[in-house]
């Protein structure tokens, strides 16, 4: 049995009892919170209030010209709330994990979470149109429905959720702590360094912060459905290999004699009957199996009858020969 690190990379069995979250009461009253949290920084930004004003003094006092010697740095870690080089390493882990653990809920998590995250963050920033710090108009101004696509921040839910779904589906409790506590560092990193590099307003950070975590916290009504989805994946990946076993095997198969372990021996062609091979062949000879013995006779001689000895009945007297017949 191998001891080693490395044994926990082999493939287990058979699929692990693995407990899947359920929308608890704590999880729908953090859901409500972040909903409304949600909603007031949406209407803060709507009716240009202080929030407003906050992100044009963050803007002006330019982080980046304020410790230039972050930059550099920050370019790389930023990388870590685009979605594109993040969803293929998250991918990647879950693929592996999918075969280890002979299951397609890791990565069909995911695919669900990137969906929801495509779809309400992209609806929200196309419409209402927010401009980028760099491209403001007017001081004061939230720069709404001008064609933008910033608000809220990309980068900052992309984060939450890519890296929440590690922890999300840990198996213990104690890996939950640490990837959970492991992703909320990455994403306040990433949403703080848009303001710092500046492009992002403070209030799309916020905003981006809590768009993510709402997907995260939905994420137990979308079990069911990816309990079917598996389900039925797996069904017809079944099916495939039922069938693709059906064409390789032979037609017919030859039946076991009883009482043995072979097929039964397979009856010898008469050597009478020609082979169906040549059955049909115009002027040639049959030609007799390799296993069939041929018996060929010579032609019988039958001698003249005046050369036949003279059948002596029982009284003892002779018959007299029989003349020959004319034409023999």
């Amino acid at each position: 049995m191998r001891t080693d690190i490395f044994a926990r990379l082999d493939r287990e069995p058979e699929p692990p009892k693995i407990e899947i979250p359920r929308m608890s009461r704590t999880r729908l009253a953090l859901f409500g919170g972040t909903s409304a949290f949600y909603l007031a920084i949406v209407v803060a930004v709507l009716a240009s209030t202080w929030l407003v004003i906050l992100d044009w003094k963050v803007m002006l006092f330019r982080p980046y010209q304020q410790w230039p010697e972050l930059h550099g740095f920050l370019d790389y870690f930023v990388v870590l709330g685009q979605r594109g080089p993040t969803a293929v390493m998250v991918a990647a882990w879950l693929g592996w994990r999918s075969w280890r653990q002979h299951t397609l809920r890791p990565l069909l998590v995911l695919g669900v979470s990137l969906l929801l995250l495509n779809t309400t963050v992209g609806a929200v920033k196309i419409g209402l149109g927010r401009l980028g710090p760099h491209y403001g108009t007017r001081i004061g101004s939230p720069d709404l429905f001008a064609g933008g696509d910033i608000f809220p921040s990309g980068h900052t839910a992309n984060a939450v959720v890519t890296w929440g779904i590690l922890a999300y589906l840990a198996t213990t409790p104690k890996t939950r702590r640490y990837l959970s506590a492991l992703s909320a560092t990455v994403s306040l990193g990433v949403g703080l360094t848009t303001v710092y590099i500046g492009t992002h307003w403070l209030s799309d950070v916020l905003l981006g912060w809590a768009a993510g975590l709402l997907i995260l916290l939905a994420l137990p009504w979308c079990e069911p459905p990816i309990r079917r989805t598996e389900a039925w994946i797996l069904g017809r990946r079944d099916r495939w290999r039922e069938r693709r076993r059906a064409r390789g095997r032979p037609a017919r198969s030859l039946p076991v004699a009883s009482g043995g372990h072979g097929p039964a021996p397979v009856p010898e062609p008469s050597p009478a009957e020609p082979s169906r091979e040549h059955a049909g062949a115009v002027g040639t000879l049959p030609v007799p199996s390799a296993r069939a013995t041929v018996h060929i006779s010579r032609p019988r001689t039958h001698p003249a009858r005046s050369d036949r000895a003279p059948v002596t009945s029982q009284s003892g007297g002779t018959r007299p020969p029989s003349r020959p017949m004319s034409g023999n």
